[in-house]
């Protein structure tokens, strides 16, 4: 189908998600899939009433996490309507009934976020951030490999029948079942979305924020460069149009490699779609699906025009900036009340929807009015603004101690020492201060080779500048972030017990296993029960752990319990056995029971995570692991077993038990510490992986969201893991966090949000 390129504009906006819009599948021009970080897929079919517009006819309910990539299986005689695959951040491909949405297969293999879905003649082929390709055939996982050397964020099939993926190491690779053919290098950072480009080859979509057309010979045929910000999706029509989405908040349409239209949203882009009819369907953070056509049939009404412009207007006013500060934020007329400090100094205040320069005249002691300020493009400034004055630079400082940020403004031609005392002196702050601020001060402003100035006075004593231990013009190398809760150094454990109800409870269940002629064997003798009292015993003189042991019969005898106890009554054993971890002696003994081929660890892990899993299990069981970093000698262990350990207990953020919740997240947190210091990649990213899906659970308990957030900001700082996290959207996660009514989540999200921008 031939389109002559003509103005899109809206047809109808498709209103129901709760959140971002992730995600669009096309099933016909009829009928549209979509999924979004609200945990749900929506259908949206045409309205039988009003062909401009669709309804959304069902919801696909079942993922724990954000749903990202779809597909569409076309209709067969069982599934008249078709199917659909979905891939979420929960790990799992789900496979779904059109006719009444249910769920008809769930594939689990991946062992963290599913990025892209593609078919395969008769297979499903899935793409993960564990930077593997997986193929399924009827439901069963039939080949897996790694694809590449970091997370996988996008699989294609080619009309010709090869396979392309793209991944954060910037390159694509073309496949032939598990064959490498070619490795495809160009862009100069992470492809996020490939698409078919039908008789020439196939697309890809960057963060670099370039989308490129390559040819089967690995070929750059075009590139195309317009967007300002990370490109996340690309797709092509028959008719040689080509559309973009992007962070920069458009959707930009493309024909013979120039940019011919840009559609601007409220907010991120995510995703966009052709229809067969050429319409085009685009996927927003704000939550709404919208359709653009260019056919005069079906365009929205001009109220609807009316009130689509006005949003975006309103959205726009209300992030302007002026001197790179919202305007909102700008100081009003009444601040023209307080005289200025120098001739000519400027402020800006806010008049209306405007920033306004005032400059001070000192002879006639007065604020004279200069004029309006303009941004530069989309709103960036040359200059920072602080109390409506404009500086070169504006620094947010972190002193600690629970003290709020500091803003310090400078410029350039400033004394970097000038400028840091009277900067402490304003806010109050001691001076042993001064040499770490004058070495932020120049690091930040990129003052390396700052000369100083030898008739420079100390305003205070008069005396010239003392730098401790070195000339003031040597660069500074400690002016660091100042960062409120990461990294996380040490582990965290849970050493508290309720020793007499542990006690109390192990008696009352071996009563009632004794007088069950079925289970009387399995009972403690009087001997053993005493053994057991003088365990806790040792256990509760934690002033004496140095000096304290147990004997290998007390090892053997929680073990009789954990093995043979049903598991309704195992759950006081095991609280015994996470403080005994705690004590030297014990841990020791216990590890010998670890590191054999009958793994005590391994089998708890099993017994209480079956189908029948209990709440109380879970969490005791949690909790030992969690101790167990206490002691290095599990070090080990903990790393080589940490996939096991972590899809086991993988839903355990969702439940409603908040302490198994924080459990949990102490579990990640704990493991984020110890991977950092092992430089495990591949860890860091499974954890952070599972970080990312607390950070986001809205029910989550205060502490295990704040715990989630420290371990995320930890990995990203000191780990190996903060591309991928900025790849995940963590940006996102951090805005919400900085918004938060808790205190410590509202520093923790200052603290990831200043290292993405680091």
């Amino acid at each position: 189908m031939d389109i002559d390129f003509n103005e899109y504009k809206l047809r109808c906006e498709l209103r129901g998600h709760d959140d971002d819009v992730r995600g669009i599948c096309v099933c016909s021009d009829e009928n549209i899939a979509t999924s979004s970080r609200d945990r749900t897929i929506r259908v949206w079919s045409l309205d039988p009433s009003d062909k401009r517009k669709y309804t959304s006819s069902k919801i696909l309910l079942g993922h724990t996490s954000f749903v990202g990539p779809l597909a569409w299986i076309q209709p067969t005689d069982d599934y008249p309507e078709g199917r659909l695959i979905s891939g979420s951040m929960d790990t799992f491909v789900f496979v779904w009934n059109l006719i009444n949405g249910e769920n008809i297969q769930t594939l689990k293999g991946h062992q963290m976020q599913v990025t892209g879905v593609t078919l395969d003649n008769e297979d499903i082929v899935s793409s993960s951030v564990d930077q593997t390709l997986k193929r399924w055939r009827n439901g069963q996982l039939v080949e897996s490999w790694e694809a590449h050397q970091s997370p996988v964020q996008a699989v294609i099939k080619l009309p010709s029948g090869e396979l392309v993926s793209g991944s954060s190491d910037a390159s694509l690779k073309l496949w032939k079942g598990k064959t490498s053919l070619r490795t495809l290098s160009g862009h100069t950072d992470t492809v996020r979305g490939l698409a078919v480009m039908p008789d020439l080859g196939f697309l890809s979509a960057s963060h670099d924020g370039s989308i490129r057309l390559w040819a089967l010979s690995g070929e750059v045929l075009l590139e195309m460069v317009g967007h300002t910000s990370i490109v996340y999706s690309v797709d092509a029509h028959s008719s040689g149009l080509i559309v973009s989405g992007s962070e920069d908040r458009h959707a930009k349409i493309w024909k013979d490699g120039v940019c011919v239209q840009s559609l601007e949203h409220p907010g991120c882009v995510w995703d966009a779609k052709f229809l067969e009819s050429g319409d085009i369907v685009t996927a927003c953070s704000d939550g709404v699906v919208r359709v653009w056509t260019v056919r005069q049939g079906v365009i929205a009404d001009q109220m609807e025009i009316d009130a689509y412009d006005s949003q975006i207007s309103e959205y726009k006013l209300s992030r302007k900036k002026v001197g790179g500060l919202k305007l909102d934020e700008l100081p009003g007329l009444d601040s023209l009340t307080s005289p200025g400090t120098s001739d000519g100094q400027t402020k800006v205040v806010r008049e209306g929807d405007n920033g306004v320069a005032y400059a001070w005249n000192m002879k006639e002691q007065r604020w004279d009015k200069i004029g309006e300020v303009v941004d530069g493009p989309d709103g960036v400034a040359d200059r920072p603004i602080f109390d409506g004055v404009q500086y070169d630079f504006v620094f947010d400082v972190d002193i600690g101690d629970g003290e709020p940020i500091r803003k310090l403004p400078y410029n350039r031609s400033d004394n970097p020492y000038d400028a840091a005392d009277k900067w402490l002196l304003k806010e109050n702050l001691p001076f042993a201060y001064r040499q770490q601020i004058v070495e932020f001060i120049l690091q930040n402003s990129g003052q390396k080779d700052f000369n100083f100035n030898p008739s420079f006075r100390d305003p205070f004593t008069g005396a010239n500048a003392y730098v401790p231990g070195q000339p003031s013009h040597t660069a500074a190398t400690s002016a660091k972030p100042l960062y409120k809760h990461i990294p996380k150094k040490g582990v965290l454990v849970f050493d508290v017990a309720q020793y007499d109800g542990i006690l109390k409870k192990m008696t009352e269940f071996n009563t009632t296993l004794r007088s069950d002629s079925a289970n009387s064997d399995k009972s403690l003798t009087e001997l053993e029960v005493s053994r057991v009292g003088a365990i806790i015993t040792i256990l509760k003189d934690t002033s004496h752990y140095h000096s304290t042991n147990f004997a290998d019969m007390d090892i053997a005898l929680l073990l009789k319990v954990l093995q043979a106890w049903p598991p309704t009554m195992m759950f006081p054993a095991t609280d015994i056995v996470r403080m005994l971890v705690l004590h030297p002696h014990g841990a020791s003994l216990l590890i010998k029971h670890v590191e054999n081929n009958n793994d005590l660890l391994l089998d708890l892990i099993k017994k209480v995570t079956e189908d029948s899993a209990l709440p109380a299990n879970l969490l005791t069981t949690v909790r030992v692991l969690v101790n167990l970093f206490k002691n290095s000698s599990f070090h080990y262990w903990l790393q080589t077993h940490r996939s096991q350990i972590l899809d086991a207990f993988s839903n355990c953020y969702a439940s409603p038990n908040k302490n198994l919740q924080l459990a949990y997240s102490t579990l990640l947190l704990n493991y984020a510490v110890l991977l950092i210091e092992k430089k495990d990649q591949e860890g860091q990213a499974q954890v952070l992986s599972a970080a990312l899906q607390v950070a986001e659970e809205e029910a989550a308990d205060v502490d295990s969201k704040f715990r989630s957030l420290v371990a995320i900001g930890s990995l990203m700082l000191e780990g190996l893991v903060k591309k991928i996290a900025i790849d995940f959207d963590v940006e996102s996660i951090a805005k919400s966090a900085k918004a938060s009514k808790e205190a410590k989540i509202a520093e923790v999200g200052a603290d990831i949000d200043l290292v993405i921008r680091q």
